[in-house]
């Protein structure tokens, strides 16, 4: 992908929850400190369920601390993340969106792969199993897809492009590039991206069992003994900007989306490319004007599944070459677990702390070498390292590929 414009776009505020509780920085601490956010599994119908572990905000998460309570009836878990990782991400940047002409030229686009999926959940359930009448008159306004984009929006009054971006577990990534792409071709000078998801449902649940990609223990990426993905949930949203627009208000940049690649593989629904996957990160070092050996850094896709992990060790091969056996790659979801469509996002905190602190966070668990997965995966301790430039995979069911080029501040 050719780089059609010359505006330059920087992050300037972040913001998360996740497993290791609120606040983005709480999540790179846990990450770099290879701590594990997975547990025991909380949910009413747990008893009823195989797999008896997630990886869940904690249940100390209080929405109401937060947002106001006119606004909270209006919510399914998966606003009420993305509206307190929003807070968070635009406190930091010190943005004032008072100015009704900012906020014109402020997209919102926030990627989620289900949506609401915990009301759906909870009106289904009333309506097939206890057989009532109604559901929640506010269930629609909860559950479309749009929802946390649209409540950030009307949150602080940005008025610019705003909506929703569904590509599973790509979700966020695209999410943010899209994001990126409107400030570079001068459709909006600040946007707030990301990705939110709230998956754990006794029927997501179920559905996820029927497909057997579960883990029943922890999450192995990238070890002989991997045995599946683990579900998790959260948010990561962050403050996009024109750097020229962040250098003209003294803001504090934390890193450079310096470029981003966007494939397709066109060949199964559930079975990943290695093609895809590496044509996305070659595109993403063109995009970005990197060679392979100016980045340091992969924060991998990463699942834990059989099947991902042996395939993106080729991609990552096929896109860096024989640069490839220099880098450092990671799945920081043995920690976090799998948020599906908020897990680059997620991921996205993590390469931003690598960049600022010189830390690489470490695959947990990975205890078992396995022949077809034979790179550098900075195994169960982070590695102090300078990180130049590192790229974050996100590759999706339905074979989307979304890949994420970043430097550091300029």
């Amino acid at each position: 992908m050719p780089n059609l414009s010359t505006r330059r776009v920087v992050i300037t505020g972040m913001g998360a929850i996740s497993p290791f509780g609120a606040g983005a920085e709480t999540l790179w601490q846990g990450l770099r400190e290879g701590r594990s956010g997975i547990g025991p599994l909380r949910h009413p119908d747990a008893a009823r369920l195989k797999v008896k572990i997630a990886a869940q905000v904690p249940a100390s998460f209080d929405p109401a601390a937060h947002i106001d309570e006119r606004t909270l009836p209006l919510l399914d878990r998966t606003s009420e993340f993305a509206l307190h990782a929003a807070r968070e991400a635009i406190g930091q940047s010190g943005l004032d969106f008072g100015d009704n002409a900012l906020g014109l030229r402020t997209a919102v686009i926030v990627g989620t792969g289900v949506g609401g999926e915990t009301t759906q959940d909870e009106q289904s359930k009333r309506l097939y199993a206890d057989n009532a009448q109604r559901v929640h008159p506010l269930s629609i306004v909860r559950l479309m897809t749009n929802a946390s984009a649209s409540q950030i929006s009307i949150a602080y009054g940005l008025r610019g492009p705003t909506f929703a971006v569904a590509s599973a577990c790509a979700s966020a990534n695209h999410a943010i590039i899209q994001a990126a792409q409107m400030i570079r071709f001068g459709l909006a000078d600040v946007a707030v991206a990301g990705g939110t998801e709230a998956c754990i449902t006794y029927g997501a649940m179920r559905a996820w069992e029927a497909m057997r990609v579960l883990a029943d223990e922890t999450c192995r990426p990238f070890s002989a003994n991997r045995r599946g993905l683990v579900l998790g949930e959260g948010a990561g949203i962050f403050v996009l900007e024109l750097l020229e627009h962040a250098r003209a208000r003294g803001a504090t940049i934390l890193a450079e989306l310096a470029g981003s690649g966007m494939t397709a593989d066109a060949t199964d629904i559930v079975s990943p490319s290695a093609d895809g996957a590496a044509a996305a990160m070659r595109q993403a070092l063109d995009d970005a004007g990197l060679n392979p050996e100016d980045v340091d850094y992969v924060n991998a896709h990463g699942t834990g599944t059989v099947a991902n992990d042996s395939t993106e060790t080729r991609a990552i091969r096929l896109a860096f070459g024989a640069q490839a056996d220099r880098l450092a790659v990671s799945s920081t979801k043995s920690m976090h677990g799998h948020a599906l469509g908020a897990s680059g996002a997620l991921e996205l905190v993590a390469v931003i702390g690598a960049l600022r602190d010189s830390v690489v966070p470490p695959t947990a668990n990975l205890d078992q070498p396995d022949p077809a997965c034979d790179l550098d995966y900075v195994p169960n301790v982070a590695r102090e390292m300078p990180v130049r430039a590192a790229l974050s995979n996100s590759f999706a069911f339905g074979g989307l590929n979304a890949v994420l080029a970043l430097k550091h501040a300029p």
